[in-house]
């Protein structure tokens, strides 16, 4: 041990001796004893520092008495869940080797060839997700889509009250959530069908969590809901409506944990970045906020659109697709604060979505299907009247007695401009995400399906896919082999259009993969 300096009776460079402080205490640091105990959170018995086995002898009795042992780190969960993943490929790779394909001299190919290919497996993957290369899911001279049978089509998995405004799906595609116009927010398995319904919290529990009055003449809060967005590691569930706020859910919990306020519009559409928890919401206050659902943070606004903003999408660049009522398409490039803006030829853009980091999909009130490239600012290809209102099964005659007098001139009238307007409104697109495989959804009746040609090319229709009533919503499963259709009797938006024959749930088709 260090011993300490006397200063009593040292003498200073002139002479005089120094007198020691009153104020100056002994430092414990030199006064303790070497050998002292201490005593450990959690320990009945004191340790001694000097006796490493009587330690080692304590601290494994005490981890073998319920002690709580070391938790797993992020880095070393992550190495878990590659090992893991390494495993699945190598048998997958293994039972390949096993039909035949490609098999050595021995009948088994050698553990260098086998994690050489696996490697190549994970490698075409990494692409897949990050959009460089497209899945031939629909490609023509492959016809992996298999045109179902005609008693095949939309089985309703959901029922709603009211029309459903907004469907998602878990990456995995085992969970889905759908919301409607009656507020509820539903949780729902793909397989068994099992329901489990968001409930919302009072109003104070709501204000606690962020949530501002309601602004302007209302003094009730709106459950309205017109938007759904979940993050890829399904953690988090996002909602919007006309409320003005962003609410956050909990998807293992099923409870309400943050809302972000901020807009002064109704919030009109929400998506997350993949891979990450940053959040993007669209609002008729014609902006764009950023979010950050982990840190539940604002972020930043994104300014450019002259009108309520309708639809919006991301994938895993920090880039945002989003189109507005100001017959414009944005896409906005975050991290170099610009933007490029594409405008539609002669009509009201009402959906969009992106193919890849360079091409997207929007749909118009017109009932055409645009095809964009990032390197045009005008359409590489226009499928017109993609969903035309002479559709059949648009309404049935037998529910004549619900319009106007119940005559069939009426009907025939209310067909005739009704379906014109909003039937053939192109209410909804999706894309199967790194796949050729798009799809389309309106009033006429019909979901369309279609093939994306490379480099470009064009769209083409596949076939249909009867359901009646209003698509406002549609979702691709990330495997390809099924679709959810959020469907009722009203559009998303509001209530300029009805379909009496309509139901309001959510329908699944299955798709089959040759």
């Amino acid at each position: 041990m260090m011993n300490r300096k006397k200063f009593k009776n040292k003498q200073t460079q002139n002479g005089h001796k120094s007198k020691r402080l009153k104020s100056e205490k002994p430092d414990p640091f030199f006064t303790g004893d070497s050998n002292r105990r201490k005593k450990f959170e959690g320990d009945d018995v004191s340790i001694n520092s000097s006796d490493s086995e009587e330690y080692d002898d304590g601290h494994v009795a005490a981890a073998e008495n319920g002690g709580e042992s070391e938790e797993e780190t992020a880095a070393e969960a992550r190495k878990r869940v590659a090992k893991a993943y390494l495993e699945t490929m190598r048998a997958v790779s293994r039972r390949e080797e096993e039909d035949g394909e490609d098999v050595d001299e021995r009948g088994g190919r050698e553990d260098g060839d086998r994690d050489s290919m696996v490697a190549k497996l994970l490698q075409a993957k990494q692409l897949e997700d990050s959009g460089r290369i497209r899945r031939s899911i629909a490609h023509s001279w492959m016809w992996r889509v298999q045109k179902p049978k005609t008693t095949e089509g939309f089985r309703f998995q959901v029922k709603h009250r009211q029309s459903v405004t907004a469907v998602a799906l878990l990456e995995d595609d085992s969970k889905g959530f759908s919301a409607s116009k009656d507020g509820y927010i539903v949780q729902w398995d793909v397989d068994t069908g099992k329901t489990e319904t968001y409930v919302w919290p009072s109003e104070e529990v709501l204000k606690s969590h962020g949530a501002k009055d309601p602004q302007g003449r209302v003094k009730k809060r709106s459950k309205h809901v017109l938007a759904l967005a979940v993050s890829s590691d399904g953690r988090y569930l996002a909602s919007g409506g006309f409320d003005r706020h962003i609410h956050l859910w909990d998807t293992r919990t099923r409870e309400h944990i943050q809302a972000f306020p901020g807009h002064k519009g109704p919030v009109s559409c929400l998506t997350f970045r993949q891979g990450t928890s940053e959040l993007f919401s669209g609002s008729y206050d014609r902006t764009i906020k950023i979010w950050n659902a982990e840190d539940r943070s604002y972020i930043t606004t994104l300014f450019g659109h002259q009108s309520d903003v309708l639809t919006i999408d991301c994938l895993r660049k920090e880039r945002v697709l989003t189109v507005g009522r100001d017959r414009t398409m944005h896409l906005w490039k975050v991290p170099e604060e610009s933007q490029l803006v594409f405008r539609a030829p002669a009509s009201s853009l009402e959906c969009c979505c992106f193919i890849n980091n360079d091409e997207f999909l929007s749909g118009s009130d017109d009932g055409s299907i645009e095809h964009w490239s990032v390197l045009k600012k005008k359409p590489v290809h226009i499928v017109k009247n993609a969903h035309p209102s002479s559709t059949p099964n648009t309404l049935d005659v037998k529910q004549n007695g619900d319009l106007s007098n119940g005559s069939k001139d009426d009907l025939d009238r209310v067909h005739e401009n009704l379906g014109q307007s909003a039937c053939s409104w192109v209410s909804s697109v999706a894309v199967c995400r790194g796949s050729d495989l798009a799809a389309s959804g309106a009033g006429n009746g019909v979901v369309r399906l279609w093939e994306i040609e490379n480099d470009g090319k064009g769209v083409h229709p596949l076939f249909e896919l009867p359901l009646v009533g209003y698509v406002n919503s549609l979702a691709f499963a990330k495997s390809g082999k099924f679709l959810v259709a959020g469907v009722g009797k009203e559009p998303r938006l509001g209530r300029w259009g009805a379909i009496p024959t309509a139901r309001h749930g959510v329908a699944v088709h299955s798709l089959q993969l040759s």
